[in-house]
């Protein structure tokens, strides 16, 4: 694994251990959804999103651009976040770090997981994963990069 990777999965590691919910339920997922939903208007991403508590999908848009194959893998990509317990993407580069390959290692169906960056776990405080808040779209660093610069701007207007 070359050290630019290393960084990579050191930084999401960090992510993933930083962006911890207070609390979140049906009302924050509507709230964190429309104001993803709108920075993606903004810059005209062609992008899905999808919000899920537990197995239920609590928030879903899709923008100008995309397609049901986004929807496809935001499914597959919110599968792995939901199953490993943390962001899809970790779950690759983890996979990737070790000299595995995701797809033939995990031992799991390619058609209903896929380890590639877009989706990231939500984590509350004190009670653990209660769901996943995820996008597809664009290259799957960008995906998870857009979630996680959502993410944070919510965390930080709710001090």
């Amino acid at each position: 694994m070359s050290e630019d990777a290393r960084d990579t999965l050191a930084r999401v590691e960090r992510e993933e251990a930083e962006l911890v919910l207070p609390r979140f339920d049906v009302t924050d997922a509507w709230t964190l959804g429309s104001r993803m939903r709108d920075a993606a208007a903004s810059a005209r991403l062609p992008i899905v999103i999808g919000i899920t508590l537990g197995e239920a999908r609590v928030f879903h848009a899709a923008l100008p651009g995309s397609s049901a194959d986004n929807d496809a893998w935001l499914d597959r990509k919110t599968r792995v976040a939901r199953r490993y317990g943390r962001s899809s993407y970790g779950v690759g580069l983890s996979f990737r770090a070790v000299g595995k390959d995701f797809d033939t290692d995990a031992r799991l169906d390619p058609m209903h997981y896929a380890a590639h960056g877009g989706v990231f776990p939500l984590t509350v405080a004190g009670v653990g994963v209660v769901g996943t808040v995820g996008v597809s779209g664009l290259p799957q660093a960008d995906d998870h990069a857009f979630v996680v610069e959502r993410l944070r701007a919510y965390l930080d207007g709710l001090d």
